[in-house]
């Protein structure tokens, strides 16, 4: 009989040659396996495949019934895919403590490919099964209704399991918590609206299911923060892609992952493992042979095939259907947020880690200054000689409201200070003065000649008073559509057609993405912060800024263009 084991080394093999049909991430998983297993035992790869643990959970899996569709009833065989993934996760085992190696586990796959039946497993799994006494598992969900779902899953496998009806394992269902005596293990929801947070639980395994859906990481925090006393936790999440690239999953996760399995990035995480099954860029989704690399499952018979054909067929009647298809079914991440100013993917294109030489040159800044106790910014732009524009921006916040605001807003503007795009002004409210202070240094330092400063006349007379006192021409944006409008789809353009160079400023990012327009009767556009959910002050200041950076000439000169000798008649 083949070993565990040896049935990943050969799935490995055929993904990466080609017979297995998958997307790129999907290859590299496999390669990172293949990579593994030479260097298995090794001091600086210290762990080794333990063929019997692996072959335990999957074995495990197999004692379970599938509870829905055209297999309803019959014992779950575990498909390649669930090998490769789950023989990796139980398989790969510390060479000295025994203890696994993943700690975290992250698997992206278009809807119906079996993610709850998996996380169920596993939550059972580590309940019941892998020797841990008073074993704890949550799962994480920001709405009762979804938490449920893989609950209810979990409750309806372990019913229909006779290994668990006998005396000896005998369970107890009562008030949402699945118990199970013997090893005074418990499963249950957990999820943000129901007002749980999670405080002072232990867990032995956190799932999160659909964490597209999850505006913020706190569910993930919680669970995560609480697992510091166990030996071996396991953190797992199954996601489709999303359309709100702004939310954790794709601004944080799925990024951090994707750099995790590419070998040609320094991002290393031995304890982290990564599975992404997705339509790769430039793929056609009406070609059912693409298919399979974001269905692994349901792409490998006629029934899922017919399925998606159905899905398709909707998406391409209905318009308003595609965003779905594409997210849930073709698991492509797609801003298409409900009146979204940026198109996020777009935006992520420009990012740069590298700026062009900025020294000396010439910018337009943009001030929002936003209420005295909230984040506050100032961005700059840089016309480049080929017509396109480089972007800076940084962020003030006071530093008496700065951990509320943590709380509140649900992201690391600790992570942003330390990164140098957050100042933390003293007191209680923004002290223009640090504003101040930041331009003139960063005029200072790199030599950049400023221009203008645009600034929303909202709360800024003083300041604007203050700045031109020391010198600088201060232009007055109006806030309305006359002045906004072309500027703000102009920026957009720019950025759609990667025009603009921006240094990933996450603290930009996470603005940009939260920015919404509100438009009139004859299609004029500008950012509308009443319905914005989140702040948007730094995308803000860089409409302001550009406002008056897009009135330059960025023409070239015809007769020192000739005069030049790059061109001759």
């Amino acid at each position: 009989m083949k070993t565990i084991k040896q049935f990943l080394i050969d799935y490995s093999r055929d993904v990466i040659s080609g017979e297995i049909v998958a997307c790129e991430k999907h290859i590299w998983a496999c390669q990172r396996f293949l990579n593994d297993v030479k260097r298995e035992g090794t001091r600086e790869f210290p762990y080794v495949f333990d063929d019997e643990k692996a072959r335990r959970f999957l074995y495990w899996m197999t004692q379970f019934k599938h509870t829905k569709g055209p297999l309803q009833g019959e014992n779950i065989v575990p498909e390649p895919i669930q090998i490769f993934i789950f023989g990796n996760v139980y398989g790969w085992v510390h060479k000295d403590t025994g203890f696994r190696r993943f700690r975290k586990v992250y698997w992206q796959v278009g809807r119906k490919n079996a993610k709850t039946q998996s996380l169920a497993c596993v939550a059972s799994y580590e309940a019941m099964a892998n020797g841990e006494n008073m074993s704890e598992v949550y799962i994480g969900a920001t709405k009762t209704e979804q938490a449920q779902i893989c609950w209810k899953e979990i409750k309806a496998q372990v019913e229909g399991c006779e290994l668990l009806n006998k005396p000896e394992q005998k369970y107890r269902i009562a008030y949402s918590t699945i118990e199970h005596p013997k090893t005074n293990s418990i499963i249950k929801a957990l999820s943000k609206d129901a007002g749980k947070t999670g405080d002072g639980f232990n867990p032995q395994c956190g799932i999160i299911d659909e964490y597209h859906a999850h505006k913020t990481s706190e569910i993930y925090d919680v669970l995560a923060s609480g697992m510091g006393a166990r030996k071996q936790p396991l953190m797992i999440i199954i996601t489709t892609a999303g359309f709100e690239l702004n939310n954790p999953a794709y601004r944080v996760e799925y990024d951090y992952v994707s750099r995790v399995l590419d070998s040609n990035k320094v991002e290393t995480n031995e304890q982290y493992f990564v599975m992404i099954n997705e339509l790769d860029k430039g793929d056609d989704i009406k070609d059912e042979s693409n298919w399979i690399k974001a269905n692994p499952i349901v792409a490998s018979n006629e029934h899922g095939i017919e399925y998606l054909r159905g899905e398709l067929e909707v998406a391409l009647a209905v318009p308003e259907k595609m965003r779905n298809f594409l997210t849930k079914n073709m698991n492509i991440w797609v801003n298409m947020r409900e009146n979204g100013y940026m198109d996020m993917q777009a935006w992520t294109d420009c990012g740069s880690d590298q700026l062009p030489n900025l020294k000396n040159r010439e910018c337009y800044v943009g001030i929002d200054l936003s209420k005295t106790i909230d984040l506050t910014a100032a961005s700059f732009i840089f016309p480049l000689d080929n017509g396109s524009f480089a972007v800076e921006s940084h962020g003030f916040m006071p530093e008496d409201t700065f951990h509320e605001r943590m709380n509140t807003d649900n992201v690391p503007y600790d992570l942003w200070e330390k990164k140098g795009w957050l100042t933390t002004t003293d007191g209680a409210v923004v002290d223009y003065d640090y504003i101040r202070a930041y331009i003139k240094r960063m005029e200072k330092e790199n030599g950049w000649r400023i221009k203008e400063i645009g600034y929303d006349p909202y709360n800024a007379t003083q300041f604007a008073q203050q700045m031109e006192a020391d010198g600088y021409t201060m232009v007055e944006i109006r806030q309305g559509v006359a002045t906004l409008s072309e500027p703000t789809k102009d920026f957009r353009a720019k950025v759609k057609a990667k025009k603009v160079i921006h240094p990933k400023n996450d603290l930009l990012t996470w603005a940009m993405g939260n920015a919404v327009t509100k438009v009139d009767a004859q299609e004029n556009i500008m950012l509308d912060k009443s319905k914005s959910t989140q702040r948007i002050d730094p995308a803000a200041a860089l409409i302001n800024a550009y406002v008056r950076a897009s009135q330059i000439d960025t023409s070239v000169d015809l007769n020192s263009y000739i005069q030049s000798g790059a061109f001759s008649l």
